[in-house]
């Protein structure tokens, strides 16, 4: 019998990087993404596949412990580590970085989505996780304003506010870099940050411990961005 994720039919090829190729498509007619782990050639294969097949199951894991708790994440479809294949539903929307690029949106939307990925990242903070990644291509947008955060290669469970700090800081960054056109918008998405923590109220507590507050968090990327001005 082949594997489940065989069935996959792939449509269009989203992204190539160094460490995954991805595609859209079909898997048993639902709109799918698969991601394919590439191998670095430069590592020892064996070492390869072993952190390749270490980094998927947490990935996988924490998508799974997202999804339960009721936020808007992928759902996992099919996972095989040891090919470095996961295969997951298709989220609707567009990347952030082509919202905030597009002229043609009003500059409300583009507020509405800034709160929203704020919210979004809020949201998964509240359960221990950071992720690692925190650039415009990796959230979509879909057509209400409304944002999901996607690719948690690199998201893991944390409890440092440090780590926490440094996730804000990397979408920070890369807002000033890449979209200084947009007026206050790292303003609107830390907005949206805080916005959430005062709707849910103070996270509970996991299983690792207490998770830093949003006024907590806030305070440490204040922290990491003097660092990185004085030591620039």
């Amino acid at each position: 019998m082949k594997p489940t994720y065989m069935v996959f039919q792939a449509g269009e090829r989203l992204h190539l990087g160094a460490e995954a190729e991805v595609w859209s498509g079909t898997w048993l007619g639902r709109p799918a993404v698969r991601k394919q782990r590439r191998t670095r050639a430069w590592r020892h294969p064996d070492l390869d596949h072993r952190l390749g097949h270490r980094r998927m199951m947490s990935e996988a894991r924490l998508m799974v412990r997202m999804h339960r708790a009721g936020i808007a994440v992928p759902a996992l479809y099919d996972l095989d580590p040891s090919a470095g294949i996961m295969v997951m539903q298709l989220m609707p929307g567009r990347p952030l970085i082509e919202v905030l690029r597009d002229d043609g949106l009003p500059a409300s939307f583009k507020q509405t989505a800034l709160k929203s990925t704020g919210a979004a990242i809020r949201n998964v903070h509240r359960l221990a996780i950071t992720h690692g990644d925190l650039s415009t291509n990796n959230v979509l947008i879909n057509e209400d304003g409304h944002a999901t955060l996607i690719d948690f290669g690199l998201a893991a469970v944390d409890y440092e506010v440090e780590r926490f700090g440094i996730d804000l800081h990397v979408v920070d960054e890369i807002l000033g870099a890449s979209h200084p056109d947009i007026d206050g918008a790292i303003e609107a998405l830390l907005a949206g940050y805080t916005d959430e923590e005062e709707r849910q109220g103070p996270p509970m507590e996991q299983t690792g411990g207490a998770v830093p507050t949003a006024s907590e968090v806030l305070q440490r990327l204040e922290n990491v961005r003097t660092r990185v001005r004085y030591h620039g």
